[in-house]
């Protein structure tokens, strides 16, 4: 197992201590991951006839993750996904958020964790190489209460399994929700349209949504919806719109756990013509299924490619968005002398 780090370059005027981190294996499986936002970069897979490609969307150069506003890989945070109104109430007092999705908030807000720079500590084992990121938000970032110590850590085996790791601290009560915000395309990043991937949500139901993608509360049934993909389903099977455009899918998925907390398998997916497979297991309790429909043809991807709306899936494994303003679903809130924790799995193969 390799670890490499190396500095960012100065001319893209990256701020000081930008750090890139390159993790290999015996098989090839290659990974670089950035400081900056904790965000991965770069994911270099096998297809069944041994050739590697980049199968993570993102920029050529590490100036577009100064900017990054489709997230590309960043760790999301405070508070992944969405808050209505920027507004929650905890304990008895209402508290005000920084909104940046029109009256909503998203993502941690104007400036969250994907646009902090993180301080990394690469490790190397015999079993696995990674580097361990961590971040302090002070009391009263983008609204939110309460210093909280956040601590990610990437690691990659000789198995070709990316783990994400999260622990996490607060002195106040507060809510927490993170993820990883990856687009994936398993032909590979620049590729095009994802609508030939075959995917699997293991999720009898879902959280219907509003016209901003707030939850309104109700946990709905994915049969007979186009939200089942209960059985390996192509991407492109649900054709909407005139055109041939994807239907657009931003959701949260209610994951069938036989315990909550454990790690299970939560979604597969496979690219036929490649080959390509990659599976993941989560301990979170939803997964946001998302089709990059905010790709616009206005940003070019690291091979050159303009990055359209479904070039790129995500798979943002997380609690439910608004669940502060949603007493029935899994608590958010982090309390003092609680830890946070969640593992994420990515494990990448050839299907059968």
């Amino acid at each position: 197992m390799k670890v490499i780090t190396a500095l960012g370059k100065a001319e893209f005027g990256l701020p000081e201590g930008f750090r890139i981190y390159t993790l290999q294996n015996a098989n090839g499986l290659r990974v670089k991951i950035t400081n900056f936002g904790a965000a991965l970069m770069e994911v270099h897979a096998p297809d069944r006839d041994g050739n590697l490609a980049d199968v993570a969307l993102g920029f050529g150069d590490c100036a577009g993750y100064l900017e990054n506003v489709p997230s590309f890989g960043v760790v999301a945070g405070r508070y992944a996904n969405r808050i209505a109104n920027g507004k929650f109430t905890l304990d008895g007092n209402l508290y005000t958020l920084a909104t940046n999705h029109g009256i909503h908030h998203l993502h941690g807000g104007i400036a969250g964790f994907g646009k902090k720079l993180w301080r990394g500590a690469p490790f190397e084992t015999r079993e696995s190489g990674g580097v361990k990121l961590r971040y302090t938000s002070p009391d009263g970032e983008e609204g939110y209460p309460g210093e909280v110590q956040t601590e990610p850590v990437y690691s990659l085996t000789e198995s070709n399994e990316l783990w994400m790791e999260y622990r996490a601290v607060s002195e106040q009560s507060t809510p927490l929700n993170l993820t990883n915000h990856a687009y994936w395309n398993l032909g590979g990043e620049g590729s095009g349209f994802i609508g030939g991937h075959i995917l699997t949500i293991h999720a009898d139901h879902y959280t219907p949504s509003d016209n901003w993608l707030i939850p309104t509360g109700e946990i709905r049934s994915v049969a007979g919806t186009p939200w089942d993909f209960r059985r390996p389903k192509a991407m492109e099977t649900e054709i909407k719109k005139a055109g041939g455009n994807l239907a657009e899918y931003d959701h949260n998925f209610v994951l069938n756990k036989t315990e909550f907390g454990a790690l299970e398998l939560a979604a597969t997916v496979i690219h036929p013509a490649s080959g390509r497979r990659m599976d993941v297991f989560t301990t979170e309790p939803g997964i946001q299924f998302y089709t990059a429909n905010s790709l616009d043809g206005t940003i070019v991807g690291k091979s050159g490619a303009v990055y359209g709306p479904q070039s790129g899936f995500c798979l943002e494994c997380q609690h439910f968005p608004d669940s502060p303003n949603h007493p029935h679903f899994p608590s958010t809130i982090l309390r003092p002398g609680q830890e946070y924790t969640q593992t994420t799995i990515h494990k990448f193969s050839i299907a059968n």
